[in-house]
């Protein structure tokens, strides 16, 4: 063990984490063995378990290293609580919602692990389960929370299809290729231009999927007098 301490090295580490996260990525938590991901680190396989131990501790690090991308979430999705105005409240939470996962996505560095969120989202597999519970509920749930507030005529368990509903669209985004050859290659996939449409999408699917407020008794009147 002294010789192994001895040879302890930083960017091993990371070398190691980086191949994890793409291999995982890429082909899922039961189609990578360990030692493939020390082939791709160029690592010597004991140092794996070294530095990480079982396969789905190293699993579970991936996403504690990336755990600030969730704190950013938070942080935007508190200060678009903070809006007093209900149509500019909603936005803004969608685009806490959407924002820094495609800022994530379009990075070089993040690019492997929103591919593994998004391949993890979809599969729920036994072993992504603890990671998504430990990291991703607690958000969903700040997500949904803020959702609720700002669609009051919905319940919370409507606002949770709905807070579904966007997830589908998000994540179908960040992992879809087929859109370049549905538009005769006019869009390329993942584009982060088209973040204004995908915001607007999500906003106007919550409006019209979950209940609004009533018609005010004036407007009530109007409507009433069109129709008589």
């Amino acid at each position: 063990m002294d010789m192994m301490v001895r040879t302890e090295r930083p960017d091993r580490k990371a070398a190691i984490l980086l191949a994890a996260e793409k291999l995982f990525a890429q082909r899922g938590y039961h189609g990578v063995t360990i030692r493939q991901i020390a082939d791709e680190a160029g690592v010597p396989l004991a140092l794996v378990g070294y530095y990480y131990g079982q396969k789905q501790a190293l699993f579970e690090s991936i996403f504690a290293h990336w755990q600030g991308t969730i704190d950013e979430r938070l942080h935007e999705l508190q200060q678009a609580r903070q809006s007093s105005d209900p149509q500019a409240r909603l936005e803004r939470i969608v685009t806490a919602f959407v924002g820094p996962v495609l800022r994530l996505r379009a990075s070089a560095e993040g690019e492997y692990y929103a591919l593994l969120v998004a391949r993890e989202l979809a599969h729920a597999t036994d072993a992504a389960d603890r990671v998504l519970r430990t990291y991703f509920d607690p958000l969903a749930h700040a997500f949904i929370d803020a959702l609720t507030e700002a669609l009051p005529h919905a319940s919370r368990a409507q606002v949770a299809w709905g807070y579904q509903f966007a997830l589908g669209a998000l994540v179908h985004h960040i992992s879809d290729k087929r859109v370049q050859r549905l538009s005769l290659k006019l869009n390329m996939p993942c584009d982060p231009a088209a973040r204004p449409a995908l915001i607007n999408f999500i906003v106007g699917g919550l409006q019209a999927a979950l209940p609004a407020a009533p018609a005010a008794p004036a407007a009530l009147s109007k409507t009433r007098r069109r129709l008589s």
